[in-house]
């Protein structure tokens, strides 16, 4: 037995022969023919992951996106119905209670995705504020999430005769064998890719469909493990690691998702604050010199002082080498191209200092 969450095609996942390992409450699969062969199968054709343990909301009611605008950190003013965004909903300290893509429906509904193990809490905050005629309900289990990834994505929602035209960061909703799904071009990977919502208890026959049209591509499903490598060789912070209720949007360098003009938002004044004064630490990445495993949790020291610490380290399969993201205190004065060192079990492993991302892709 298990008290684990699970998606809607888990058993589909188990007749593939996936490997599962928890992940915010869920058991989810890890890979299925390897990660670093999900991995190079993303970045050469296309690769399949079900993410189903992403939370969804929705706000609803006469001003809907006026109200998410005023509490979520980016500008929902900058786009428009048929668009997604991503943004961050903050503590009032300036700390990321999540970061989330919002889909603007109408000035009447937004649609967030949330991360699985945040989703009780940002619909909490949302809920204990919404103004008169305003809701915000949990849909966590009304759909699944499939993220269609890779240059030969486009071949593949193209043989099911779902939509690709669209700009990045656009959605719009379709059909399939009679069934809605929401098709959206986003992803966590950097290459070209859609993410794809149909309702859960439809899941398994489109899902099944799409594993047939990625092998045709020369695909592969892909796991939790190709995810998160992929994810850290752009860069792209994981709530958990990169931001948290200790790690704001300055330090994590996604001051690029906060809507500065807005009049309000949570946690703006001491955004502002720590914008204006500079942050004590600033999140870079490294790439090792030397042989060795780069974690999470690691210190990293510059003339064998302690200057920060590693948030999420992993192999790059593109690179064949150790990298990871690292919070490096600003007084330090570390700058992209120095060479520092990570204390790994003891040992002193040789790193270069860059600026995310670590491979160069076609995300749009």
């Amino acid at each position: 037995m298990t008290d684990l969450l699970r998606g809607p095609i888990h058993a589909v996942h188990v007749e593939l022969g996936a490997t599962f390992a928890p992940f915010g409450g869920w058991e989810m699969p890890v890979s299925y023919a390897g990660t670093v062969a999900e991995h190079q199968a993303v970045r050469s054709t296309v690769g399949l992951f079900d993410v189903s343990h992403l939370g969804k909301a929705t706000v609803r009611g006469t001003g809907a996106a006026a109200f998410v605008n005023s509490a979520l950190t980016n500008d929902l003013g900058r786009i428009r119905p048929g668009k997604a965004q991503y943004t961050l909903c903050c503590a009032p300290d300036g700390g990321v209670i999540d970061d989330l893509i919002a889909y603007y429906v109408s000035d009447e509904e937004i649609f967030l995705v949330p991360n699985a193990a945040n989703t009780a809490a940002v619909i909490a905050e949302l809920g204990k504020v919404a103004p008169e005629g305003v809701t915000v309900t949990d849909e966590h289990r009304d759909y699944a999430v499939f993220a269609v990834q890779g240059a030969r994505s486009i071949e593949v929602l193209t043989a099911l005769g779902l939509p690709t035209e669209l700009e990045y960061m656009a959605y719009a909703d379709a059909e399939w064998d009679g069934h809605p799904v929401r098709v959206c071009r986003t992803g966590y990977t950097g290459e070209h890719g859609y993410e794809l919502l149909p309702p859960w208890d439809d899941a398994e026959p489109l899902f099944r469909a799409l594993v047939e049209q990625v092998r045709a591509a020369d695909g592969q499903v892909a796991g939790l493990g190709a995810r998160d490598t992929l994810r850290t060789e752009m860069g792209y912070p994981l709530h958990g690691h990169e931001l948290s209720l200790e790690i704001s949007p300055v330090q994590a360098r996604c001051g690029w998702a906060v809507g500065w003009k807005k009049p309000e938002f949570w946690g703006k004044a001491a955004l502002e604050q720590e914008k204006s004064a500079g942050p004590r630490r600033l999140l870079l990445g490294l790439e090792a010199l030397d042989r060795g495993v780069l974690r999470q949790g690691q210190t990293v020291l510059r003339d064998g002082k302690p200057v920060g610490e590693t948030t999420s380290g992993t192999f790059s399969p593109t690179l064949k080498a150790g990298i990871a993201l690292a919070l490096l205190d600003t007084e330090a004065d570390i700058e992209p191209g120095v060479e520092v060192e990570v204390d790994v079990r003891g040992r002193r492993l040789r790193c270069k200092v860059i600026r995310p991302p670590f491979v160069q892709t076609s995300t749009k």
